[in-house]
């Protein structure tokens, strides 16, 4: 990163992208209640994690994949509002698949969003989940559809 806060960008919208400001989006949210951050922003991606924790787990004691499918249309969700021009469009999910691919007991799973598709209409996402190894947890796509903004 270039310095503590911020980055430069390739895709994205802003010049700089201040990680503190993503986190303030979150009061109130899921992404608070789950406890979501974001954590890097890359030249083209951006990465967030969350704990596994109760409110993340099913009743197996492992994370909970409708977590995992939140946690991935979160980050996938914020960046694609990171390309837009949010003064005249806006941008909802349209579609996500989860392929859950290893169960996670502990620690803190990572979500990196990037992008596949960047239209004008359309943003498509792949969001790897990986757990604190590294090791592939869900494998994720998720479609953004990019509307213009009522006045």
């Amino acid at each position: 990163m270039a310095d503590d806060n911020y980055t430069k960008n390739m895709i994205w919208n802003k010049s700089k992208i201040n990680i503190v400001d993503l986190n303030n989006l979150s009061p109130g949210t899921m992404a608070e209640v789950l406890g979501i951050k974001f954590i890097e922003v890359g030249e083209n991606y951006l990465k967030a994690s969350m704990p596994v924790k109760p409110a993340t787990m099913q009743p197996y004691g492992l994370l909970h994949g409708g977590a995992s499918a939140a946690l991935a249309e979160t980050v996938g969700s914020v960046a694609s509002s990171l390309v837009i021009n949010r003064e005249k469009q806006i941008c909802v999910g349209l579609e996500i698949n989860c392929n859950h691919i290893r169960g996670v007991r502990e620690g803190n799973v990572y979500a990196t969003a990037s992008p596949l598709h960047v239209g004008a209409t359309t943003h498509v996402w792949e969001i790897k989940i990986t757990d604190e190894h590294n090791k592939l947890v869900c494998a994720s796509r998720l479609t953004m559809a990019i509307l213009k903004k009522k006045v």
